[in-house]
């Protein structure tokens, strides 16, 4: 890679000896390679529905053109910096050099077409809010470890687990879909730059995911997901767990089958760890990434916050993809190096609740100009500011027990039935953009209502939270004194990265919801095939 990097740096856009026709020769140029081998193993009903083992080696050219001030991934242009393509598998230099040749030569007249375009557009545009410039200085950095090992699944053991723990929800009729799957990688990322960098870096990754599926008579769609995730699959949970944590999540989806249908609410809540976690992952965490500080397009919530309070002051976050473990629990979002081989750091983003910086790729901002190394991105897209491990810590803790006391008196001060109690999250999604509101939506799984004149908790379906972030921010009362692990994916404009969140329990003064979509489809007319005949519940 190395080698052939520099013949490209030296000789794109140089004229031949015989040709006096010299084009734009690049000012930065990198190779980096995902060298990956996986399984996967699926089941499902208690029958194996797939198993593969694969392996892949992809290569993403970053060709840029012009200057650091004005280069061809300008603006709307920035995806045409990086050029994907396939690398052979063998270890053969003659055919690796080849293929990077050919990569690289589609990449640059890409790269070529964009340029023209950026300049041209530059000359007709109107003056940028941010006119910071496209790509920072960085010094080089060398960091070249071990390629992580072949991945080691015992693929015949594995896929009877799987079978096994898929076989449990045929104890629950009204489970209609379901899959087990485990997935494990490794993967050794190349980076070599035209600055000098040489990186070699291993990534391990064992994940074991449950989804099961139901319906509510009212054809209200309902699912429930748990996620196991270790380095490598000897990381993962004994059977044992695995089994008591299926039966919990089909329970959980028999008793939300029956329960009642939320109407809207505007009042006092807690969110567990785990949904907390989810809840600042994406209602703060995307709104602090580097890139959403700058252009027209953008919401741009906190730019104009640096050194204010955005949080209550008893609130912290940090972003640390160098930590790998919290507690017992593994974090999918660690790293050494970042996608455009810079190396981790931690960075507080916020303390005592007033913000101090974003998460920086190599795209300055008006107020930041170098990466802190938190430039990532999929295999084929360019790296932008991205989320590792977010952290968020608080100096004004109570125990759980006083955090739904202190909710009780809350709800009762606001003249409140109830207060909400959120205890798992799925997902959701931030709006950055400015030709659209400010706002979020995230989607509870499992949630209670806490009554205040004694009655038991109720657990109620059909939630989404709402709302926008200043606001919901600033309504954190108080927070417990345990704090939880998400692990997940996360996609975005650089494609789909692994992240980790960890959170304290949190009290809110006041958390919107709203009703989901009701649905229209009647659960299955005909009982499943060899299920368990229903019993009756006694009331």
């Amino acid at each position: 890679m190395t080698s052939e990097l520099s013949r490209a740096f030296t000789t794109l856009g140089r004229p031949a000896p015989a040709d006096g026709d010299k084009q734009l020769p690049p000012y930065f140029m990198s190779y980096s390679v995902a060298d990956a081998a996986a399984v996967a193993i699926r089941a499902q009903y208690g029958a194996l529905a797939d198993s593969s083992q694969v392996r892949e080696r992809v290569a993403d050219v970053q060709i840029r053109l012009g200057e650091p001030k004005l280069d061809n991934t300008h603006g709307n242009h920035r995806s045409s910096g990086v050029h994907s393509f396939q690398l052979p598998l063998d270890d053969d230099p003659v055919a690796i050099k080849r293929a990077l040749w050919q990569g690289t030569n589609s990449g640059y007249g890409a790269a070529l077409d964009n340029y023209l375009r950026v300049k041209t557009e530059a000359q007709v545009r109107a003056k940028e809010e941010d006119t910071s410039p496209d790509f920072s200085q960085e010094p080089p950095q060398v960091s070249v470890g071990m390629p992580a090992p072949p991945v080691l699944v015992d693929r015949p053991a594995w896929e009877q687990r799987l079978r096994d723990l898929s076989k449990i929800f045929r104890e629950y009729p009204e489970i209609y879909q379901n899959f087990v799957m485990l997935t494990a990688q490794n993967e050794t990322d190349y980076f070599v730059s035209s600055e000098g960098s040489r990186i070699v870096a291993p990534h391990r990754q064992a994940r074991l995911i449950v989804v099961a599926v139901t319906r509510a008579d009212d054809g209200m769609d309902l699912f429930r997901a748990r996620t196991f995730e270790a380095e490598t699959v000897a990381g993962l949970p004994a059977q044992s767990e695995m089994e008591a944590a299926i039966r919990e999540l089909g329970q959980s989806l028999e008793a939300l089958r029956k329960a009642p249908v939320t109407q809207p609410f505007d009042g006092p809540a807690i969110l567990s760890g785990r949904a907390a976690a989810v809840f600042f992952h994406e209602v703060l965490g995307h709104r602090l990434e580097g890139q959403r500080q700058r252009g027209d397009e953008e919401g741009q919530t906190f730019t104009k916050e640096l050194n204010k309070e955005v949080l209550p002051g008893f609130l912290s976050v940090a972003d640390d993809p160098t930590v790998t473990t919290f507690g017992n629990t593994w974090l999918s979002g660690s790293y050494g190096y970042d996608d455009e081989g810079q190396k981790a750091r931690r960075v507080d983003l916020i303390q005592d609740g007033v913000l101090k910086t974003f998460l920086m790729s190599r795209l300055p901002i008006a107020s930041f100009s170098n990466s802190n190394g938190h430039g990532r991105g999929q295999t084929g897209r360019v790296p932008t500011g991205r989320q590792g491990n977010l952290i968020v810590t608080s100096t004004k803790q109570v125990a759980e027990s006083d955090l739904r006391r202190q909710l009780i008196e809350e709800a009762k001060k606001q003249g409140k039935p109830y207060g909400l109690y959120f205890e798992d999250i799925s997902s959701g999604f931030a709006v950055t953009q400015r030709n659209s509101p400010q706002a979020f939506s995230v989607v509870p799984l499992v949630v209670w209502r806490v009554y205040v004149d004694g009655r038991p908790d109720e657990l109620v379906r059909g939630v989404s939270i709402v709302g926008t972030p200043l606001a919901a921010m600033k309504r954190i009362l108080v927070t417990g004194d345990k704090s939880e692990v998400f692990n997940g994916e996360c996609g975005a404009e650089s494609g789909t990265i692994p992240v980790s969140a960890v959170a304290p329990a949190m009290l809110l003064s006041e958390l919107e919801t709203q009703r989901v979509e009701q649905g229209t489809a009647r659960p299955p007319i005909l009982p499943i095939p060899g299920a368990p005949e229903k019993k009756e519940t006694p009331r």
